[in-house]
């Protein structure tokens, strides 16, 4: 505002703070008010360890603008004229300096109170190894010991950084050890693990080097030991036991050992074998036609190239001939059917190649399944037991260890194979899957569930997909039992009852062609269950026997069968005598033949 001559102005002034008064004739009065600086929030004392930095930071009110200066020990610094001061990084002889801030502007100034450095020793880290040698002694030489442990500690005061763990000559590894580079805190620790690998005969020395920020590094831990000849691996016999045999049937069995220095020779020290029966000297098998039956023991021995022995005592069971009528099949084969009623099978145009087999052969017409659903008549069919009825166990949920026709035909010497169509792979003992080319269920392949083929790794290559039926057909190398399982459209399960027939037609008849089946086999094609019948359990159902050597032609029983009763029928068709389950009191079915 322009204040002209005529007028006059009044100005009073005090310490604390510049005010103007102007008294301007006809102009109403104005007031400027300016405030000279105060610190509202004071610097704090700081402290820190040699080398790191120190801040102190001040706040202060009043008429902008505010100007800082901060000083030291009462000597401005340079360049510090902001509301927050950073010292560089400090040193001992910082330890107790004063800062403080003076805040001025147009009115006036102020200093703050002073705050107080304090500068402590960094401190160092120090290491500790527990123990300070290793010492692993004796060690069989190409074998590698179990891990010995150091204690690495860090008993300074300050962070121990680890930057390395070596161990020296080769023969020594470290074999468990932390992650590097590693930070230990004053008082923390960390085990390191080393490992001995003799390459030969000898004592060996060596060295685990530890490197650290440590003044005294690196550290290091003397290794020794020594490396010997491993003393020899005695021989042994491996056999636990031997399947039985039937008086007037061929046997076969072999002795095994572990150890020693092939070539093994073998002998029976003590009492005999039955008579008819020998052990090779070179190849351990027992081989020959028993001419008597009962409980036989004795003892075999095996010596190795060396001169070492071993000894192991055995028993024999010998079961009386058979005086069943049952032919003797060499071969016995048995297809599963799903879940179709007699009546749906028997006579209906749908299946034609099936009624043509039982126009030629057998068919019991007074057969049935015993329960529903279907996983309890596949186990009727393979151990004599329904055991469960529930379709959703797999052979993880529900591993089956009772007696069964793998661990029979396995002791009677007999060999089997369950072909599964859409198997995915040999082995395999997995759920339900699409993974193999089609619908595979595993609750029809009982087979996989047995515990005697899930724990032994032989015995799962004997779990196969069906397209290895064919090629074993054609190279003359069918087992003595063949399980088949066709998948679920095959099988008449998803699909129609023709599907299933031309696959029959397609696959299965290719068998009935064979020459060595033609001598001695039996093939049974039989459905697991009735689709809505629950007579005697599971309902009626279809069951063909085929036998081109020794079937009635065209013959149709009127006795009532079940599962138990085709179980034992295959086994003793085939000389076994031990019969698993509710099959042990079931009929052979003898009147087929």
């Amino acid at each position: 505002m322009q204040i002209k001559s005529s007028y006059f102005a009044r100005f009073f002034v005090t310490a604390a703070a510049l005010v103007v008064t102007l008294a301007i004739s006809g102009v109403s009065g104005a007031r400027v008010r300016r405030v000279a600086p105060s610190i509202t929030s004071q610097p704090v004392s700081q402290s820190v360890t040699v080398g790191q930095t120190a801040t102190f930071a001040a706040i202060a009110n009043g008429s902008a603008p505010l100007r800082y200066q901060w000083r030291k020990n009462g000597a401005d610094i340079a360049g510090a004229t902001a509301s927050t001061y950073t010292t560089p990084a400090t040193a001992s002889s910082d330890n107790g300096a004063q800062f403080v801030v003076v805040v001025r502007n147009h009115v006036g100034s102020t200093t703050s109170n002073a705050a107080t450095l304090t500068v402590t020793s960094a401190g160092s880290p120090g290491v500790t190894v527990t123990p300070s040698s290793l010492t692993f002694g004796n060690q069989d030489i190409v074998t590698t010991s179990a891990p010995l442990m150091v204690a690495l500690q860090n008993s300074g005061t300050s962070n121990l950084n680890v930057s390395g763990i070596t161990a020296s000559p080769s023969q020594f590894a470290v074999a468990a050890a932390p992650v590097l580079p590693l930070t230990l805190g004053p008082g923390k620790s960390v085990n390191i693990g080393v490992t001995f690998a003799p390459t030969a005969q000898g004592a060996v020395s060596g060295t685990l080097t530890i490197a650290t920020n440590a003044s005294a590094t690196p550290t290091t831990v003397s290794l020794s030991g020594t490396g010997v000849q491993p003393a020899p691996n005695p021989v042994s016999i491996t056999t636990s036991s031997l399947p039985g045999g039937t008086q007037q049937q061929a046997y076969s069995a072999t002795l095994t050992a572990t150890g020693g220095a092939a070539p093994y020779g073998w002998s029976v020290i003590s009492s005999t074998l039955p008579s008819g029966l020998s052990l090779g000297a070179v190849s351990g098998n027992i081989t020959g036609t028993p001419t008597v039956s009962g409980s036989f023991s004795f003892t075999a021995q095996v010596k190795d190239a060396g001169g070492q022995t071993a000894q192991k005592a055995f028993s024999l069971a010998i079961s009386p001939a058979s005086t069943s009528n049952l032919p003797n099949f060499g071969h016995v084969v048995v297809v599963v059917e799903e879940n179709t009623n007699y009546a749906s099978v028997v006579g209906n145009s749908s299946m034609a190649y099936l009624n043509s087999l039982i126009n030629q052969y057998g068919l019991a017409t007074q057969y049935y399944a015993n329960t529903h659903p279907s996983i309890g008549n596949y186990f009727m069919l393979t151990t004599g037991q329904i055991l469960t009825n529930s379709d959703s166990q797999t052979p993880s949920s529900f591993p089956v260890s009772a007696d069964n026709v793998v661990r029979e035909l396995i002791n009677a010497g007999k060999t089997w194979k369950a072909y599964a169509e859409s198997l995915p792979s040999v082995g395999y003992l997995g759920g339900n899957t699409t993974s193999g080319g089609g619908q595979y269920y595993v609750r029809h392949v009982p087979i996989a569930y047995l515990t005697d083929v899930q724990s032994s790794s032989t015995q799962r290559q004997n779990l196969v997909p069906f397209t290895q039926f064919a090629q074993d057909l054609a190279a003359g190398n069918l087992p003595n039992f063949s399980f088949i399982t066709p998948n679920g459209c095959n099988d008449a399960h998803d699909c129609s009852l023709s599907t299933a027939d031309n696959w029959l037609k397609n696959n299965i008849d290719p068998l009935l062609k064979d020459a060595a089946f033609q001598k001695d086999g039996l093939l049974v094609v039989v459905f697991d269950e009735a689709g809505n019948d629950n007579t005697n359990g599971g309902g009626r159902v279809g069951c063909v026997l085929i036998s081109p050597a020794f079937s009635k032609k065209g013959y149709q029983s009127t006795t009532i069968y079940q599962h138990e009763d085709l179980l034992r029928l295959m086994l003793e068709g085939m000389g076994v005598t031990v019969f698993p389950g509710v099959s042990s009191n079931a009929s052979d079915m003898k009147e087929f033949f």
